[in-house]
């Protein structure tokens, strides 16, 4: 849908006579996190995203600077209720810095005028666990209740292997990507296609990415069946087509908040090595370190 509609407003500026379609100001990193070997860069300035997390030189995360295509960024859930584009102030807009120090970073978004919702992004080092703590907070700052959920996304590139614990018959739509069963997780070897797609899944709390000899971890909470937002899911994959890139996604509870409440949400990102022959058992055994 996303690259339907960028077709359709390209061609509409043509048609129209409009200036040629100028891609924006690549983003920058405005601040750096740092714990051990693994380094964490966020551009403030547009969006809030992480743009980069990387073991040593490393980098895992995807760094093409086509729109829509790079880093990691956050929205509200379901999205029926913005549909495409994502939101101006949560995915693109300038982010005040309200705290900045060596071991954390905590940047706030301005309020949706469509949604209502202000949100913020409170970004800290673990040491112990050599992690990086992502706490979401979504602050309803209208004069309605609403219910809304949290939303992450982070894109990567289109290879390696994604795995997460889930049962493979649940997963929908059902066939539209090859995942198999092994060692109590599902797993994806990535592949190419003519088409967009998405599968949503009920997990159990974490989604991994292994690729280059890197794996990435992310955990969050574990919703039951009943939890995520309306047509939405713990975990979710976008592939998009062609070998660009693939979007790694999670979702916390759908929450009724009234007008100055705020739900907040935990994502927990871990990035270590493993070898370049790493199989099933060997993969799952370095996520267990990350409980």
């Amino acid at each position: 849908m996303r690259n339907l509609l960028l077709s359709i407003a390209l061609a509409s500026a043509i048609t129209a006579g409009a200036q040629p379609f100028q891609r924006p100001e690549p983003p920058k990193q405005t601040h750096q996190l740092r714990v051990g070997d693994l380094t964490l860069g966020i551009d403030a300035e547009r969006g809030g995203k992480i743009l980069s997390f990387k073991y040593k030189d490393q980098e895992i995360l995807s760094q093409s600077r086509w729109p829509e295509s790079f880093g990691s960024t956050f929205w509200t859930s379901p999205q029926k209720e913005w549909n495409w584009p994502p939101v101006q102030e949560i995915d693109k807009g300038r982010y005040r810095v309200e705290h900045d120090s060596a071991t954390r970073l905590i940047i706030s978004s301005e309020v949706s005028e469509k949604l209502g919702f202000r949100v913020v992004k409170d970004i800290s080092t673990d040491a112990g666990k050599k992690a990086f703590v992502v706490k979401y907070s979504i602050i309803n700052e209208s004069d309605q209740t609403r219910q809304v959920a949290p939303w992450e996304i982070t894109r990567v590139k289109n290879e390696g292997v994604i795995f997460f614990e889930a049962n493979a018959d649940n997963i929908t739509p059902a066939g539209l990507m090859p995942f198999t069963s092994e060692g109590g997780a599902v797993w994806y070897q990535t592949d190419e296609a003519s088409e967009n797609r998405k599968i949503n899944a009920d997990g159990k709390g974490w989604l991994a990415y292994s690729a280059n000899g890197l794996l990435l971890v992310k955990r969050f909470e574990d919703l039951s069946a009943d939890q995520p937002a309306p047509n939405e899911a713990e975990v979710q994959v976008y592939v998009n087509r062609g070998k660009t890139y693939i979007e790694l996604e999670s979702q916390g509870a759908y929450t009724t908040l009234k007008p100055g409440e705020r739900l907040s949400w935990t994502v927990c990102w871990y990035l270590m090595p493993v070898e370049a022959a790493a199989n099933a058992e060997d993969l799952l055994r370095k996520v267990n370190i990350t409980k």
